[in-house]
């Protein structure tokens, strides 16, 4: 990770609206010599350390990013600078989000509660007085003044959903899928909304109907997430998010998680979630050709090298008690060019062979199990 992510830096000054340089000027001006209330006009040295702070805060947040999520930055790398720019920043803010609740801490600092307290209150002064506390808050502030459209709605729900990982205080078991799919839009499904702004959609679309894939999106990388972690959750974190419901219909049991055993009857419980998993990816795919065009392949690249982890469980014999699913970076950069075709309209007529033989073997399974 990059060095000093997350402590607190030198505060940065508050900014109050205005666009472009009025905006770098705003900055410059506040943090000069004189007070932050000053009207004098910021010199050009002022508006240059500035732009160098912005700059080198959107680099770190890249660094970031590629450290904590190598899929979704291989993703970020296919799209035009400014985009990628921002959707760094909306990653490092939901990063440092989620280490609220999951870094290590010292006997004598503050709760969970009360610092994801204070970070809400810090996300929704910038949102409304764009008041930044130290360097990282920059690029958000940058993207929350270049893409006007972005809400907080999202970012105040994913620290919702933050709250319900906090030891003895949220909720470590699920009993339904309902449950669990609160969960996983708070902490995922979110980040699809925080993204579509910056991602755009087509002509003839508008962002109400990409809504639902971009939700679905989120939460099929999440159920990924915990399919791949079952056994990691359960024996470092004693957490169980597969739902009690589904391990009960299956005959698992929590013991068997922790002793990481796995048997005829976890293999069929992941059989059962993998499923789950693709139909929600499949529902993300319908929202790739309302994306703008530019959007498209990078969004079904994260969508393909995701779904692979899937595929990598499968190989695995469903081991993901003791075993880790991963797929390589070299087997993500040989998919960029089918992510590629998929985006393609011809791909609609001649879709790829191994595409046509999913659909055919789907299309049999739901003939089989109907009445």
């Amino acid at each position: 990770a990059a060095p000093g992510l997350f402590e607190t830096k030198p505060p940065a000054g508050s900014v109050n609206g205005g666009t472009g340089d009025a905006y770098a000027a705003a900055y410059a001006a506040a943090t000069s010599s004189t007070s932050s209330t000053s009207t004098s006009s910021p010199s050009p040295e002022q508006i240059e350390t500035y732009r160098k702070l912005l700059d080198e805060a959107y680099e770190e947040s890249g660094v970031v990013t590629e450290a904590f999520a190598k899929t979704f930055y291989l993703g970020t790398k296919l799209m035009p600078p400014e985009a990628q720019r921002a959707i760094w920043a909306i990653y490092v803010w939901c990063r440092r989000t989620d280490e609220i609740v999951d870094a290590p801490r010292q006997p004598d600092d503050p709760g969970m509660l009360t610092d994801l307290s204070a970070w809400e209150i810090r996300t929704e002064n910038l949102w409304q007085h764009g008041e930044v506390v130290d360097v990282l808050d920059l690029p958000l502030l940058d993207v929350r003044v270049n893409y006007p459209k972005l809400d907080i709605t999202p970012f105040v729900d994913m620290v919702r959903g933050m709250l319900m990982d906090i030891p003895d205080l949220g909720q470590d078991r699920y009993d339904t899928f309902d449950e669990l799919h609160l969960y996983c839009y708070r902490v995922a499904g979110t980040v699809g909304l925080m993204s579509m702004p910056i991602f755009g959609c087509a002509d003839g679309f508008t962002e109400a109907e990409a809504k639902e894939p971009a939700l679905s999106l989120g939460v099929a990388f999440q159920i990924t997430n915990i399919l791949r972690d079952v056994g990691e959750d359960a024996t470092t974190r004693g957490r169980v998010y597969l739902p009690q419901k589904d391990m009960e219909r299956f005959g698992v049991t929590e013991q068997q998680l922790f002793d990481q055993r796995v048997d005829d009857n976890y293999i069929a419980l992941m059989k059962y979630e993998i499923d789950r998993a693709r139909m929600y990816y499949e529902r993300a795919k319908r929202g790739v050709p309302m994306l703008s065009p530019e959007s498209r392949l990078p969004v079904q690249s994260s969508l393909d090298c995701y779904g692979k982890i899937l595929d990598k469980i499968e190989e695995n014999g469903y081991d993901t008690l003791t075993m880790r699913a991963y797929v390589s970076k070299w087997e993500k950069l040989f998919e960029i060019p089918f992510s590629w075709y998929r985006t393609q309209d011809v791909a609609k007529v001649l879709p790829l062979p191994w595409d046509s033989a999913k659909e055919e073997e789907k299309t049999k399974s739901l003939s089989s199990s109907g009445p």
